[in-house]
């Protein structure tokens, strides 16, 4: 009988992960009647939770349900003040420096997605699977104007792959873009706006995929070519780096030093983004799998079975997608300076000049469309992140550096960790 242990991560901050975390193994325990009689797979979850992104308290979170428990050989949960005993241990010893620590284990979502990897490959996991507590497993597709549903085998669709790479992706669906549906004006020309978004988002964001996302109503759906055909592609390098996103993301541990870190400037995201800067002599695939993106929390109905026919188109004129389209902008800018100082060096002042000259360009217009000041505030985030990037530059080295010494602790006779 052949045996694989299979990691399930979470780094999250809303309480509703559990519901979301009951669909996939409601999907699992149908799906795994698929597998071969002579392999078992055995779940642990790992999950790093954040009580302060929505005042959360800690049984918001470990209060799994019996049948949610039940599913795992082991669960282990990692709050601010209950960390991983061995991570107190590397803390107490002196292998590694606070600085060090620091870079790996911070505040920020890498930190506590790096977290969430370091128990994994403590815990002996074959494989981690990160998901989102705000996606689905499941598939929405466009038919003529009505939406057709279907179910994804997530966790079983990874398995099939991840063994002969180190790290599978999948696809993702629903309301994946921050960027809402516009109706143009005087005050905000498409070409004004177009200018906006090509300084500030990264090399596989066209102008072309966002028209047409934005012609839908900010709603990705599913391809049913991906959905039919059911092909596996390796994912190309794009500008130095081979793009994954953060969930529906799953880790070969098999090698663990083959793993690399996540990482993101201090007040920034593009945890992802970075790790994908890391992997060109990695074998990266993309998977045919979907998840259902929630990215405005209005779609919880989905895990108890009641299916739209159509969805909600997001526009600006909605005060809730106007303050999320402005915190997106922001992250953007805050992570681009560092995405194009570590891919186009040689390029880099020019590029930060070019961009700088298209946001005092299109600021203003912004700030009247959308009747918000803070828009204003934009520039001089980018100034501050475009002067820090050689230092973020020399954090995230100290982070891959600090991160190849935790793994020949943890896995000492590990031959990978050469590589």
């Amino acid at each position: 009988m052949k045996e694989i242990r299979l990691g399930i991560g979470f780094a999250t901050g809303r309480k509703s992960f559990k519901r979301v975390l009951a669909a996939y193994i409601n999907t699992w325990n149908v799906t795994k009647q698929n597998l071969p009689d002579d392999l078992e797979v055995k779940l642990s979850l790992f999950v790093s939770y954040d009580l302060e992104y929505f005042k959360t308290q800690s049984t918001d979170f470990t209060n799994l349900s019996q049948e949610v428990v039940d599913a795992f050989e082991r669960i282990v949960f990692m709050g601010a003040r209950n960390a991983l005993a061995s991570m107190e241990g590397l803390k107490r010893s002196e292998a590694l420096t606070e600085s060090e620590l620091k870079s790996v284990f911070g505040t920020g979502y890498a930190g506590k997605r790096n977290a969430v990897v370091y128990a994994a490959i403590e815990n002996r996991m074959d494989y981690l699977l990160f998901l989102d507590d705000d996606e689905y497993p499941m598939a929405v597709t466009n038919n003529h104007g009505v939406c057709l549903w279907s179910g994804q085998r997530v966790f079983l669709e990874h398995l099939q792959e991840i063994g002969n790479a180190d790290i599978t992706n999948g696809y993702h669906c629903g309301y994946v873009s921050p960027i809402p549906q516009m109706r143009f004006n005087e005050t905000l020309s498409e070409e004004v706006f177009r200018q906006f978004i090509e300084a500030i988002s990264n090399d596989i964001i066209t102008w072309k995929r966002i028209r047409t996302l934005m012609d839908s109503g900010g709603v990705t759906y599913a391809s049913t070519d991906v959905l039919r055909r059911g092909k596996t592609a390796e994912v190309e390098e794009i500008g130095k780096c081979k793009f994954i996103s953060g969930s529906n993301l799953c880790l070969n541990l098999t090698q663990p030093g083959r793993t690399l870190p996540f990482f993101n400037p201090p007040g920034a995201r593009g945890e992802d983004t970075f790790l994908s800067t890391l992997l060109s002599d990695r074998v990266v695939r993309k998977i045919p799998c979907y998840t259902f993106h929630d990215g405005f929390s209005i779609y919880h109905h989905l895990l108890g079975g009641v299916l739209p026919l159509c969805l909600t188109a997001i526009t600006a004129d909605s005060p809730a997608v106007a303050n999320r389209f402005f915190y997106a902008c922001v992250g953007w800018v805050r992570y681009k300076p560092l995405l194009v100082y570590l891919t186009q060096p040689d390029k880099f002042e020019h590029k930060m000049k070019t961009i700088r000259a298209s946001l005092e360009k299109t600021l203003p217009a912004m700030t009247d469309y959308f009747n918000d000041k803070r828009f204003n505030s934009i520039l001089g985030e980018f100034d501050k992140y475009h002067k820090q990037a050689p230092r973020h530059s020399r954090q995230f080295q100290l982070t891959q550096k600090a991160w190849a010494k935790i793994v020949a602790i943890l896995v000492p006779d590990d031959p990978s960790a050469c590589e």
